[in-house]
């Protein structure tokens, strides 16, 4: 007869679309979840790329071995502004987790262990798996959809079953995940009557909007297909930050539609990863999907100026630079690793768009001076 602790032992199973499997030690919820299976080769931050919108529909590796070792944050504390304090959403964004390694946490400011919050969540993780070898097949094949299994260990489900089960499930590519990140409702966020700045929201993670308030700015913070208006409760609207989010920009048509609008056009803006993507979609440009991404804290961008710096990068999606021609738009910054676009600009001196985050959170936050000069330029217009 098995032991209670072989009963109650759980499973993990990780099988990908093109027929490779991984087995592992099941944590977290006891469910199957399917999503696109990506990486990340962050060493810290974990609580905020779980949290972060941008990974919607995906099933997250990490490259790290060790996870969970500080615990996890509370993820209900609140600052001053109602926002997170600190993580980046008011839930676990990603379908599944997938660790080498999961350890007890040893941290004064943890609340909760890693496994006990994804299991509240109702988020299923597996650890055991070769994370070197995950990566490498991504890494040589691309980005492919999953599904992740947690249950009882001496009941794994067959390869057929589990491809039926991917066959039944939505492609990543056609699933519309902004409108399941996006607030519902326009909601301002005020900060000691500084100019006020409307973010189109299509995933955007609290860090951007902490960083706009820290500088001084008031921030009115809209669903990803709402009009940007010219004045809110008897403010002038003086500036637009478009920030990241999941999924294929192409399909969405009426943010890059709104974008397009004169008189959102005409405000100083600032794009942030998937908004740097849809600025450059509203000026007539194109995107494809990478082969694997760029996901991790330690990413090169060098911009024109012959400035090197390091930032933390999370998409799958790229500006085709070929595309941008007569769109009044020119380069800003590359990725010295596979040449990709990292940045646009306008002549004029009143549009940035920066694929990586400026803001960090987690990683360096070295880029942070394009706030600064993106608010400079809000306060110049502002009456």
């Amino acid at each position: 007869m098995p032991s209670d602790r072989a009963r109650t032992a759980l499973g993990g199973t990780l099988f990908l679309e093109d027929g490779t499997r991984f087995e592992g030690v099941g944590f977290g919820a006891e469910r199957s979840r399917v999503g696109e299976v990506v990486f990340t080769t962050g060493m810290v931050g974990y609580p905020e790329s779980l949290t972060d919108p941008s990974y919607r529909g995906q099933i997250l590796t990490f490259t790290y071995p060790l996870l969970g070792n500080y615990g996890v944050p509370s993820p209900r504390e609140r600052d001053a502004h109602h926002l997170p304090a600190f993580v980046e959403s008011e839930e676990v964004q990603v379908r599944g987790v997938v660790v080498r390694g999961l350890t007890q946490p040893h941290h004064w400011a943890s609340a909760t262990r890693l496994e006990n919050w994804l299991k509240d969540e109702g988020v299923p993780g597996i650890a055991g798996v070769d994370t070197r070898r995950l990566t490498e097949h991504l890494r040589s094949f691309g980005v492919v959809r999953g599904i992740l299994d947690v249950g009882r260990a001496d009941d794994r489900p067959s390869d057929e079953e589990l491809r039926a089960r991917l066959r039944r499930a939505p492609q990543y590519a056609d699933e519309a995940l902004v409108p399941e990140v996006s607030v519902r409702e326009p909601t301002l966020y005020a900060s000691n009557g500084g100019p006020l700045v409307a973010v189109l929201d299509c995933g955007v993670k609290a860090s951007i909007l902490k960083a706009l308030l820290a500088r001084g700015a008031s921030v009115l913070r809209l669903p990803s297909d709402h009009e940007v208006p010219e004045r809110f409760e008897g403010r002038r609207v003086c500036g637009l930050l478009v920030g990241n989010g999941p999924g294929d920009p192409a399909l969405l048509t009426e943010t890059i539609a709104e974008l397009r609008r004169p008189s959102t056009r005409a405000l100083p803006t600032l794009g942030i990863c998937l908004g740097h993507q849809l600025l450059a979609l509203a000026r007539g440009g194109t995107t494809f999907k990478l082969k694997y991404g760029h996901r991790g804290q330690n990413k090169t961008v060098c911009f024109d100026d012959g400035r090197a710096l390091i930032a933390s990068e999370n998409h799958g999606y790229a500006v085709e630079p070929r595309s941008l021609k007569g769109s009044g738009l020119r380069p800003w910054a590359v990725n010295p690793d596979d040449d990709t676009l990292e940045g646009l600009r306008d002549a004029r001196g009143r549009l940035w768009a920066l694929q990586g985050h400026p803001e960090g959170h987690p990683g360096p936050q070295e880029a942070g001076f394009v706030f600064d000069r993106f608010l400079e330029r809000v306060r110049k217009e502002a009456p």
